[in-house]
């Protein structure tokens, strides 16, 4: 039934094929009201139009030209000039042929490539992509080159990633962006658990096979494009996802999701297709804030690890490379000249755990970052090597590289070396988020005493935000002697700013978990978190007791340290 008073006009309509499918190119004029028109017919096809422009349409008819397949939803938008949105998802049960810039031709093209250190390069990017970029772009076209950002999608067995997809589908109100995460898709342990349970009531086979006899429930991030709109529709179709706070209505939702903590709406243990999942709703535009300023690193430091991506937006792609670039340079901040690839993805892995009250706290896994690092290792090469091929100042310097086996060799801890010279680091330090390198900058305007006009001025003059102004990134005087710091000063330093960063908005993000998801749930999640810290405590014990039982080898190389130590050269 169509809300009352709710009016769209539909025009511009005409057929095209897509895939061997027939469908109407629709342009939407004059949406009125901040109301879901419930799917009037058009053309002898099925439509759902949303307010925000966009319209998600399957065939209701048969035609001559389409083949005989399941009920299939497509996305069209009206304001980007008709058609599918390269990215999108187009199948809602069976994939169709992919086209270039989705994530289904990305993994293709992945899977196909040799797995040899030469494949990491990417001469076709420029080499200052990163000096102003575009984060307003909306197509795949527009971005740095046609392989841009392709190191973000890991892959997966293909049944497991369709049953993922699957899930999304469940979701009428529109998701532009999403990945699954944590241990639910990407293992942390070296095996299942030999447990007859399961946490999922009625899983897929393909999500039972790849977990186990164990089960883990499954983490979703979903970016959307309007918040208030989104929980409008969610709370339609989905009001028992939500706690008492539902009742309030989508406006004190969303400004709850936007005003308070990182930005995030997590649903914890929520049933979706058989599965048990948390999902979280955070805005586009908060999240690529976050990846490219580093505001409160909470997406970012998920988005710094392996994550699977399910839906793809060409923003958040660019905004993520710049989140991903910008962690390897602050980790190269904090190593020594040598060090291994374990040490590096390791500091990695491990920013966004510093200040995190949950490792203070016995609410999680002390051995999580190590955990992570070592049984995902393949993931992290495939998401950084090709952007340390592509910076000046460092380079694997293995042999071991050249192996056409290295790229997915789990056991290869391979060795890197970087330039120490001043210039060069200082320029990594000009080149941080914004946001972090202001507090950086902070830090060392009180331990360098410089006053107060001298330092404005130089934030003035380093101002990337001046639209008039063309000019390159490069480190000045003050960032050269940021750099050439003692380099345990300037590991405390940076630690401290990304503490100061992560501690306040993840200790209100915690804090709004109560509300957003009820008294019961939270409780569960709590219990859970504290089974972890104890199986972590359990693990480490048992490590030292294997290490104190074992001769000693000078040549192991050591796992990056946890997020509450000092990593040392």
């Amino acid at each position: 039934m169509r809300p009352t008073g709710a009016k769209s006009h539909l025009a511009g309509i005409e057929k095209t094929l897509v895939h061997g499918v027939l469908l109407e190119k629709i342009a939407i004029f004059d949406i009125l009201l901040n109301a879901h028109i419930d799917r009037p017919t058009a053309i002898g096809r099925e439509v759902e139009v949303f307010p925000n422009g966009t319209v998600m349409f399957f065939p209701a008819i048969k035609t001559a030209v389409t083949e005989k397949r399941p009920p299939q939803r497509f996305f069209a938008s009206a304001t980007s000039g008709n058609g599918l949105r390269r990215g999108d998802e187009v199948d809602r049960k069976k994939a169709v042929p992919s086209t270039p810039g989705t994530s289904s031709s990305i993994e293709q093209s992945a899977e196909k490539a040799p797995s040899s250190r030469s494949s990491t390069r990417q001469p076709s990017i420029p080499p200052d992509w990163d000096e102003k970029p575009n984060l307003n772009i909306s197509t795949f076209s527009q971005l740095p080159s046609s392989t841009f950002g392709h190191n973000q999608h890991m892959i997966i067995n293909s049944d497991f990633k369709e049953a993922l997809r699957q899930i999304l589908w469940q979701f009428r109100a529109p998701i532009r962006y999403a990945f699954a995460y944590g241990s639910g898709v990407f293992p942390q342990t070296a095996s299942a658990s030999k447990s007859a349970s399961t946490v999922h009531p009625h899983p897929s086979p393909a999500i039972s096979s790849m977990q186990g006899a164990q089960g883990k429930m499954i983490d979703f991030i979903f970016g959307v494009s309007y918040t208030q709109h989104w929980h409008s529709l969610n709370l339609q179709q989905h009001r028992d996802h939500y706690s008492a706070l539902g009742y309030l209505g989508s406006s004190f939702v969303s400004r709850v999701q936007d005003n308070y903590g990182a930005g995030v709406y997590f649903h914890p243990y929520i049933t979706v297709n058989g599965t048990l999942i948390k999902y979280g709703v955070v805005n586009l535009d908060t999240l690529c804030r976050d990846l490219s300023e580093w505001d409160t690193l909470y997406l970012a430091g998920r988005l710094q690890k392996p994550v699977k991506i399910l839906r793809d937006d060409p923003r958040v792609r660019l905004a993520n490379q710049l989140n991903l670039i910008s962690a390897v340079r602050t980790a190269l901040l904090l190593l020594p000249v040598k060090f291994t690839e374990q040490d590096l993805y390791g500091t990695i892995a491990g920013l966004s755990y510093l200040g995190d009250p949950r490792m203070a706290l016995p609410a999680e896994n002390s051995n999580k970052v190590a955990n992570i690092v070592k049984y995902q290792l393949p993931h992290f090469r495939r998401l950084y090597a090709p952007l340390i091929e592509n910076l000046p100042n460092v380079a694997f310097h293995d042999s071991r590289c050249n192996s056409s086996e290295w790229m997915d060799d789990p056991e290869t801890n391979a060795t890197l070396a970087q330039d120490m010279d001043p210039q060069k680091r200082g320029n990594m330090v000009r080149r941080l988020p914004r946001s972090f390198r202001s507090k950086l900058y902070f830090r060392y305007q009180s331990k360098f005493q410089i006053p107060q006009r001298e330092f404005d001025k130089m934030l003035e003059e380093s101002d990337d935000q001046d639209p008039t102004r063309v000019k390159r990134q490069q480190g000045g005087v003050f960032d050269q002697r940021v750099a050439s710091d003692r380099q345990d000063d300037l590991r405390k330093e940076i630690r401290k700013a990304i503490k100061s960063t992560v501690q306040w908005p993840s200790a209100t993000q915690s804090l709004k978990a109560i509300l957003t998801s009820g008294l019961s749930r939270s409780l569960r999640y709590v219990r859970e978190k504290i089974a972890k810290y104890r199986q972590g405590q359990h693990q480490r014990r048992q490590e030292d007791k294997e290490t104190r039982n074992r001769p000693h080898s000078p040549n192991k190389q050591p796992v990056s340290a946890s997020p509450s130590e000092d990593k040392k050269p």
